[in-house]
């Protein structure tokens, strides 16, 4: 089977760089580059960083060129990819590569929100979130209904980026002031009136989680959201560990009593998924894990009287 190379973009060491990357193995792969003469401390735990100047030796020698994109979808449908968000050493630098390449000549809107992202109160609505979300669009897009106009995978990769981009645990006031945030930084920076009316909207689709039949673009950005749910029993747990530590202030009580109407909500809303990608890739896990920490949650000592639970103990 082939290997894949992308275009050399990636500018480090004073040169630029491309990924190659195998769809078969890592055998494959190592093998590859052994032959092109790239050194082994190029290799990045799912690829290889490759210098502009081995581009076309890399091709001569059968190496596929697709696009950057492209590159992705055939490491995503290998099964080798390492999540990024499984690198947090690198989680900032791959969260900006991500940005300049798909929105170029933006650089100080993608360094904002990349700020915002990174707030230290932030634990679980932080960068890695941010990622995964991004990531699991990528999966969910090339397998969804066709989208209703060519510039809406642009709005719905900007909706991900401004969803949290607000974060103070106020359910609800965060999503709207992340809408509007949103609405005033893709104004200022000239994005089509089309494309910034259409990220405002999919963001506040992020209060209550709710998307009308036939909403495309809402069912992917609202699926990419809680993909987070279908994780395996050990992510599912550090991500709701996490979800805790944001509202750590809270006495446990009640932000047991917060968090199970939270979910129950989520569960009582129709299927939790809205894309049939999703649910094949998600469903069963996610089910499995919102049953077992709503029988956990369910078992928790009742709030004081008269106490306050967390409305912003949120899921996504």
């Amino acid at each position: 089977m082939p290997v894949y190379i992308d275009p050399p973009l990636w500018p480090a060491h004073g040169t630029r760089f491309s990924h190659l990357v195998s769809d078969t193995s890592y055998d494959e792969l190592h093998a590859f580059a052994s032959r092109l003469g790239v050194p082994g401390r190029a290799f990045d735990r799912d690829h290889y960083d490759v210098r502009a100047g081995l581009y076309d030796d890399a091709v001569a020698a059968g190496a596929v060129p697709v696009t950057g994109r492209e590159l992705t979808r055939v490491l995503l449908r290998s099964g080798l990819r390492v999540p990024a968000r499984s690198r947090p050493e690198k989680l900032e630098r791959t969260l900006r590569r991500r940005w300049d390449a798909r929105f170029p000549g933006h650089a100080d809107l993608g360094a904002e929100l990349l700020a915002r992202w990174g707030e230290p109160h932030r634990r679980y609505h932080g960068p890695a979130h941010l990622l995964a979300v991004l990531e699991a669009l990528e999966r969910l897009v090339p397998e969804a209904s066709p989208l209703p106009a060519p510039w809406t995978e642009d709005a719905l990769v900007l909706a991900a980026w401004f969803h949290d981009a607000v974060h103070r645990g106020r359910a609800g006031a965060d999503e709207r002031e992340s809408a509007e945030l949103a609405r005033a930084r893709l104004t200022a920076a000239r994005f089509p009136d089309a494309v910034v009316a259409e990220a405002r909207r999919l963001v506040l689709l992020t209060d209550g989680h709710r998307a009308q039949p036939g909403d495309t673009a809402g069912a992917l950005l609202l699926d990419a959201d809680l993909a987070v749910l279908g994780g395996s029993p050990q992510e599912y747990a550090a991500y709701a560990a996490a979800v805790r530590e944001e509202y750590a202030h809270v006495p446990a009580a009640d932000f047991a009593a917060g968090r199970l109407r939270v979910l129950e909500g989520l569960l009582a809303g129709g299927p939790l998924y809205r894309t049939a990608a999703a649910r094949r890739r998600w469903a069963a896990a996610a089910a499995r894990n919102l049953a077992a920490e709503t029988a956990r949650l369910r078992g928790a000592p009742e709030p004081a009287p008269g106490a306050g639970s967390p409305r912003g103990s949120r899921c996504s």
